[in-house]
């Protein structure tokens, strides 16, 4: 199973990502190993993870999420806003 999630950086940037343990990447990312984008940005916070299913449709719904503008993320964090499937 994969999973989408969000992570909000110390300066309040969001970051979207696919994993099939979204713990383990996490702290892959914590540790300053994985995404490049957030080595240095620590604290981060796990703000939002949804299963989604096979690999093909988690890059697909990655990719249409990190295309949604900033107020339309923090919505879909909030509940407000339904995946963009």
């Amino acid at each position: 199973m994969w999973y989408l999630y969000l992570v909000r950086c110390h300066d309040g940037s969001l970051y979207t990502g696919i994993s099939t343990d979204v713990d383990r990447r996490l702290s892959m990312h914590a540790g300053n190993r994985g995404a490049r984008r957030l080595r240095g940005r620590g604290p981060l916070h796990l703000v939002y993870a949804r299963a989604i299913g096979d690999r093909s449709l988690a890059s697909r719904i990655e990719y249409r999420v990190k295309r949604l503008s900033r107020e339309d993320k923090e919505r879909l964090i909030a509940g407000n806003l339904q995946l963009p499937l």
